[in-house]
C-alpha cells in the first residue's frame, strides 16, 4: 500500500504540568518538576499527531526510536508544548524533528523515528506473542 506522506507534516500538543507527571511522581528524581518520560511522551503525541490523520483506516504508527536532550527543567502549574515535523520519509519508517518548550525556553530535542503498521495484522501478532487472541488486545 502506497501512503501519501510527505516531509514537512507538523503538529503541536500542549499540555500544563502537574503533580502527576513531575521526576518526583515518576520516580525518575526527586525533584517536581516535569519528568523526561512525560515530555518524550508529548514529543511522541506530536509526531503520530502530524501523521496519523492522512493514514488509510485500519493504519496508524508506532515509535521505534529516540534521540532525544531534556536540556532544561519546568516547574509544575507552567504550560509545556511540543512539535514534531516530518523530516523523512522511507517507505513505512517515518523520522521527525521534534521539539519540547516551555513558556520561558525550549526544554528539549531531539529526533523521534516511527513506522507505520497495519493495526490488524500488528494487534494479532502481539496477541499470538502473548498466547492470547486479538480479541483480547483490540
Amino acid at each position: 500500500m502506497e501512503f501519501k506522506l510527505h516531509s514537512g507534516l507538523t503538529s503541536k500538543i500542549e499540555t500544563i504540568v502537574t503533580q502527576k507527571d513531575t521526576a518526583d511522581s515518576f520516580g525518575s528524581g526527586g525533584v517536581k518538576v516535569f519528568a523526561t518520560p512525560m515530555m518524550i511522551g508529548l514529543m511522541e503525541n506530536a509526531a503520530l499527531s502530524a501523521v496519523d490523520i492522512h493514514l488509510p483506516k485500519g493504519y496508524a504508527t508506532v515509535g521505534t526510536r529516540l534521540d532525544i536532550q531534556h536540556i532544561a527543567a519546568t516547574p509544575v502549574g507552567m504550560k509545556v508544548y511540543a512539535t514534531a515535523q516530518l523530516t523523512e520519509v522511507d517507505g513505512k519508517r517515518l523520522l521527525f524533528k521534534v521539539e519540547a518548550f516551555d513558556e520561558k525556553e525550549k526544554i528539549g530535542q531531539g529526533c523521534h523515528e516511527r513506522y507505520i503498521i497495519n493495526i490488524q495484522k500488528f494487534i494479532e501478532k502481539t496477541a499470538a506473542k502473548a498466547g492470547k487472541s486479538s480479541a483480547d488486545l483490540g
